[in-house]
C-alpha cells in the first residue's frame, strides 16, 4: 500500500475512533443485524463476529493463565479482553491507530483489566520481541493488510514455538479489487500465504451466513446515515458510510473464514 494509501486508511480510523461509543444507533445496528443481541456490550467492537464465534476463537488459542496473548489490529479492544478475561491472560495490543489504542486502554480500565496494554502499531512491525507470544488472534483486519506474507511472517516472528495464531478475516476476491488501493494484495486463501510464514494451518473453515450478515449490518448503515452523521460528526460517519458503500457495490469479498495455526 503506497503511503497516501496508508494515510488515508488511518485518517479514517482516526475519525472513526474519535466518534467510539457516541452513536446509539450505530450499536443497535450491529446489535440487530451483525453480534446478536447477546453479545456484552462493555466488549463491544466493530467486527462481523458474535459472542458465540468468539469463544470458539478464544478456546482455540488454548492460553493459560499469566500467559501472553497479543490481539493485531485490536480495535477499541473489545474482542482481545474478552478472550483475556475468559483465559487469565495477560493482553497486548497494536493498532495502527493512536485513538483506537486510546479507547482500548479506556476500555480496559473500566473493566479493571490491569494486566493488557495497548500501543501503536500495525500487522509487518509490532514493536514485540521475537517468541515473546504465547498466542496471537486478530478479528477482521487480515483484509486490509498490504503486505500478508510479511505481515504473517511478523505473527510467527512473535509466536513462541508451539503458540497459536487463531483469527478471523474475510477473503478477496482478486478480480473485484483489482486496483484498488485499499485492498492491496488481496488472497482468496490464506492457507498457502500461511505454511510460506511457518504457520500450520490446523482449522480453516468459512463461517455460516457470512454474506447476509455483511449485508445486512452495511445495509442498515447506508439506511441509517443521516442518524449516523448527527451522532458521530461529519467525518466519522464518512468513513462508516464509506466502507459500507463500497463493500455493498463492489462485494470483494469472496469468503469469511476462521482459522487457526500453530507456530512450527
Amino acid at each position: 500500500m503506497s503511503e497516501g494509501s496508508l494515510d488515508l486508511v488511518a485518517s479514517g480510523y482516526e475519525a472513526f475512533y474519535a466518534a467510539w461509543g457516541r452513536s446509539p444507533t450505530l450499536r443497535q445496528i450491529w446489535r440487530e443485524h451483525v453480534t446478536g443481541a447477546d453479545y456484552p456490550e462493555e466488549f463491544a467492537h466493530i467486527s462481523f463476529l458474535t459472542v458465540a464465534q468468539l469463544g470458539v476463537l478464544t478456546a482455540a488459542l488454548s492460553l493459560s493463565a499469566g500467559q501472553l496473548l497479543v490481539d493485531v489490529a485490536c480495535g477499541a479492544g473489545g474482542p482481545g479482553l474478552w478472550a483475556a478475561k475468559q483465559t487469565g491472560a495477560r493482553l497486548v495490543g497494536i493498532d495502527l491507530s493512536v485513538v483506537a489504542t486510546e479507547r482500548a486502554s479506556e476500555c480496559a480500565g473500566a473493566l479493571g483489566a490491569t494486566d493488557a496494554s495497548f500501543r501503536q502499531g500495525m500487522f509487518a512491525a509490532t514493536g514485540l520481541g521475537s517468541g515473546s507470544a504465547d498466542a496471537v488472534m486478530s478479528v477482521d483486519a487480515l483484509q486490509y493488510v498490504p503486505d500478508k506474507s510479511k505481515a504473517l511472517a511478523e505473527v510467527a516472528r512473535i509466536l513462541r514455538p508451539g503458540g497459536r495464531f487463531a483469527f478471523v478475516a474475510f477473503e478477496l476476491d482478486p478480480a473485484r479489487v483489482a486496483g484498488l488501493p485499499i485492498w492491496q494484495d488481496p488472497v482468496p486463501d490464506y492457507r498457502p500465504v500461511l505454511e510460506v510464514a511457518g504457520l500450520t494451518t490446523v482449522r480453516y473453515e468459512q463461517l455460516p451466513r457470512w454474506a447476509d450478515q455483511v449485508a445486512a449490518g452495511f445495509g442498515a448503515v447506508l439506511a441509517q446515515r443521516d442518524a449516523l452523521e448527527a451522532e458521530m460528526g461529519p467525518e466519522a460517519a464518512a468513513a462508516t458510510v464509506m466502507e459500507a458503500a463500497v463493500t455493498t457495490e463492489l462485494r470483494p469479498y469472496c469468503g469469511h473464514v476462521f482459522a487457526v495455526t500453530t507456530r512450527t
